[in-house]
């Protein structure tokens, strides 16, 4: 039997920093802050809890998702309900990106957790 291997893309040293940056945010819930959609806050709360644990366990990182190898971006469902969520790198004033997402100290991250829908 064939098997399909998935070929990620070769990282670069600062884009391995802002990984490990993103991974600590999205699964411990530190380094940045969190931000829920109003159409996800309206899910009902158990199904809150059950979506917001699969994006903290989700590593279905390839190509596909992921190309610049940062692990910004991903998809998770439960409860037959898709969400999207995103890393993005803002300065620390939030008025703008950062200069430089690899240093925590020049960066606030902002995950945000939306419907499939409301993306």
């Amino acid at each position: 039997m064939d098997s399909v291997q998935t070929v990620l893309p070769e990282v670069s040293p600062p884009a391995l920093r802002i990984r490990q940056l993103n991974d600590a945010l999205r699964t411990s819930l530190g380094g940045g802050r969190w931000m829920l959609t109003a159409g996800f806050r309206a899910l009902p709360p158990r199904q809150q809890v059950d979506l917001l644990q699969a994006v903290r366990t989700f590593d279905a990182f390839d190509a596909g998702n992921d190309p610049w190898g940062e692990h910004d971006f991903g998809a998770v469902e439960a409860g037959g309900v898709r969400v999207f969520w995103k890393i993005d790198c803002h300065d620390p004033e939030l008025k703008g990106l950062s200069a430089d997402p690899a240093d925590p100290a020049r960066t606030v991250r902002v995950l945000t957790v939306m419907l499939a829908e409301e993306y």
